[in-house]
């Protein structure tokens, strides 16, 4: 009992990829909440490091966060560290022993790798960092292509290409644990997918809005502004049910022009069930249909465990809702032709994240999560552009550059009560909750180019020495 007590109480090392840093612990902090674990780094946490040291976890909350997780490469059970090779020996013959002789006994295999991050290692240096770790008390067999126990020395030489230094910052020794799910980015690429648009989501960033959200077996999970389901994809991956809905009938139907190179109009395969059936998560596919965000047609109720979408921004894709400025004479009882097309109409931006906060504060289930994208205009970023309302707690707020002045953020928010009336009005007592009319300029923003002539003005008057 005691052995299984001090194996409960370990430290574990994240080794993370290093790009949309700002992503990555937002994702695992949901991910340990899904564990209901709190986030517990170790002293001297940075958080665009490479390398994260945790506390307060089992193996079994490790191997949970590296089954789902996209940021993270791989997890190791943490023997030792040091910012020397002479620390990291005394750090690891410190190491219980008890803990260590699991995985060394006489019938054993094992192999030890050497990672290095910002840096190139030859052959030959990698193995003398091997042998000069023979203080280690292995009685197994060493095993190069089907080790039973994987140990790795992973050295940290910063984070700046142009300034490596020659000896590492710090250095950690561990056993490998899991790996992540980075092979996901690869197998879900749109590249191969049946079904694309404009603006078909990402795979690395549609698994990580799935994570941000939450998203867990069988939660139903709903995405107002679909698409080609990129999203729903993510969420069904995850065991999750989805549907969505969209004002195009063309791609909600699979109808209209291909994507594909070659072909002019698309094909039996190319629609949103069809994506999922790729990739065997048909079953989890509830329905689309064409519908107007802006328009209720759900019934009120706490319906979607989460919202995770990604609203046209009016760059590739239009922001439209059904509607007129002018006034159109209705047909008798409105009944409607079987041709009739609806009028559309321009969906500003801040009615677009109104509309959304609003139908997910009546829609989500207390503690479900809405993820979306804010476009903004770099230069004229705050928090204060940022939407809120009374009933969704702000989780996350994470910046993806898109160019020099334009950005995208991913927000994250959680349903902390229900609606009431008085929220309706929340805006007028509270400032925080009125719509930031601004947005509905970024696509001006976006095309005028203006960053662009200010930063040559601001070249030039740094060569006239102003």
């Amino acid at each position: 009992m005691a052995a299984s007590n001090s194996r409960s109480c370990l430290q574990y090392l994240l080794h993370l990829a290093h790009d949309n840093l700002d992503f990555r612990l937002p994702e695992i902090k949901a991910l340990l909440a899904l564990r209901t674990k709190p986030f517990r780094p170790c002293e001297n946490f940075k958080e665009k490091s490479p390398f994260w040291c945790l506390d307060g976890l089992c193996e079994d909350d490790v191997r949970s966060i590296m089954a789902r997780s996209v940021c993270a490469k791989s997890a190791f059970e943490l023997w030792g560290h040091g910012q020397t090779h002479s620390e990291l020996k005394t750090s690891i013959l410190n190491y219980p022993l008890e803990n260590m002789s699991p995985f060394m006994h006489k019938n054993s295999t094992y192999r030890i790798n050497v990672y290095t991050f910002n840096k190139t290692l030859q052959f030959a240096d990698r193995i003398k960092r091997i042998d000069a770790m023979e203080y280690l008390p292995f009685e197994g067999t060493v095993s190069l292509k089907e080790p039973e126990n994987i140990f790795c020395l992973l050295e940290d030489y910063g984070t700046d290409p142009n300034n490596i230094p020659e000896h590492p910052n710090y250095i950690y020794f561990g056993r490998w644990i899991a790996d992540g799910q980075r092979e996901l980015i690869r197998s879900h690429s749109v590249k191969n997918r049946h079904f694309i648009g404009n603006t078909s989501m990402d795979a690395g960033l549609s698994f990580l809005m799935a994570n941000h959200a939450k998203v867990k077996e069988n939660d139903l999970i709903f995405d107002p502004f679909v698409g080609t389901g990129s999203l729903l994809v993510a969420c069904s991956h995850f065991g999750a049910y989805v549907c969505g809905t969209d004002i195009d009938y063309n791609t909600i139907h699979g109808k209209g022009r291909s994507s594909r190179k070659n072909q002019k109009w698309r094909g039996p395969d190319e629609n949103i069930r069809a994506n999922l059936r790729q990739y065997g998560t048909e079953r989890m596919y509830l329905d689309v249909m064409v519908s107007d965000a802006a328009k209720p047609v759900w019934r009120k109720a706490a319906l979607f465990d989460a919202i995770i979408t990604d609203p046209p921004y009016g760059i590739r894709e239009s922001t439209r809702k059904t509607g007129s400025h002018k006034d159109i004479t209705k047909p008798p009882d409105g009944i409607y032709v079987e041709s009739h097309v609806p009028v559309s109409q321009a969906y500003h931006l801040s009615d677009i994240f109104t509309d959304l906060l609003n139908f997910s504060a009546h829609h989500l289930v207390i503690g479900g999560r809405v993820v979306y994208w804010l476009p903004v205009y770099r230069p004229e970023y705050c928090e204060e552009m940022v939407p809120l309302h009374p009933c969704l707690l702000l989780i996350s707020n994470c910046e993806q550059t898109l160019s020099s002045h334009t950005s995208r953020r991913l927000i994250t928010m959680e349903k902390i009560k229900e609606p009431e009336e008085l929220d309706s009005q929340a805006h007028l007592s509270d400032p925080r909750f009125s719509p930031y009319q601004g947005h509905n300029a970024f696509r001006e923003k976006y095309f005028s180019g203006l960053n662009k002539r200010c930063g040559k003005e601001d070249n030039k008057s740094e060569v006239n020495g102003e």
